[in-house]
């Protein structure tokens, strides 16, 4: 099962860091860069999973591709957040050094699958 692997278990740690930083904005963010951060959380876990239970590894390989482009995109926002002083630096780091252990973990399987 795919939640026996531990990328699985980081970027699940990943979703509920995010999710603890998103309550920290404003509230006029609530469905804007918020709602963005969260729905590419939790895209990195549902593209995991699906690529986990695709049968070719082409099909494997371009899910977790996909999966690596939304942590990109969750380091992205974090970093906007912090620019614009929605959270500090030292709120998001936690969640930076997931996105960096689940990124890499992400470009190994795609390696491994793209050979």
């Amino acid at each position: 099962s795919f939640e026996s692997l531990d990328i699985w278990k980081i970027g699940l740690e990943l979703v509920k860091e995010v999710y603890r930083i998103t309550t920290l904005f404003p509230q006029a963010e609530q469905y804007a860069m918020s709602s963005q951060l969260r729905r590419a959380s939790t895209s990195i876990l549902a593209n995991t999973a699906e690529g986990f239970s695709r049968w070719s590894d082409a099909d494997k390989a371009h899910k977790y591709a996909i999966a690596r482009g939304e942590c990109s995109e969750v380091k992205a926002f974090l970093l906007i957040a912090v620019a614009l002083q929605f959270v500090s630096a030292e709120q998001t780091s936690h969640a930076m050094e997931l996105i960096e252990k689940t990124g890499q973990m992400l470009s190994g399987l795609h390696r491994s699958y793209r050979a």
